[in-house]
């Protein structure tokens, strides 16, 4: 894959990570890396590299695009002539599928907020896998989910005293 590629990709992500519905558009991710990161880079220069008319980032720019899309820096560049994504290992190709399985349910329930912010907090999770075998875990054991769901999101009182009357 093109880093110009990539960080389409990257753009289309970030906005639904953060609950827009869509990708983020390029005067988006500067915006908010100035707002986020206090650094900044032009639309400009974005819009060459994504259509490759800039093939390369420099060290500094790498960085911040990095540090705000949370990938290692090695990845924001072109792949090597050859690389096949099956040389990526099967544990960590299902991990990503099932994070954007995740993440395409949190589009798909947008209008349930607590459902869609659930699906993306797993999402962002470093170990998605497991968070659903926890909640598998947690579900087999009878009356804990509710018990959890008690402690963790208690009801406002006024819910309660509309239940009681």
């Amino acid at each position: 894959m093109r880093l110009g590629e990539k960080l389409r990709y990257l753009r289309e992500v970030e906005g639904t990570l953060r609950a827009l519905g869509r990708e983020m558009t390029q005067q988006e991710i500067v915006r908010v890396l100035k707002r986020e990161l206090r650094q900044s880079i032009s639309q400009s220069y974005l819009s060459q590299i994504e259509s490759g008319a800039r093939p390369h980032l420099t060290n500094s720019t790498r960085m911040l695009l990095a540090r705000f899309y949370k990938v290692h820096p090695g990845y924001l560049v072109d792949d090597p002539e050859g690389y096949h994504t099956e040389l990526v290992s099967d544990v960590r190709a299902s991990e990503d599928q099932l994070d954007l399985w995740l993440i395409d349910g949190a589009e798909r329930f947008a209008r349930d907020a607590g459902v869609s912010a659930a699906l993306l907090s797993l999402a962002k999770h470093e170990d998605s896998r497991k968070c659903l075998l926890l909640m598998d875990a947690i579900l087999d054991t009878p009356g804990l989910a509710d018990r959890l769901f008690q402690v963790l999101k208690p009801e406002p009182a006024s819910a309660k005293r509309r239940k009681a009357g």
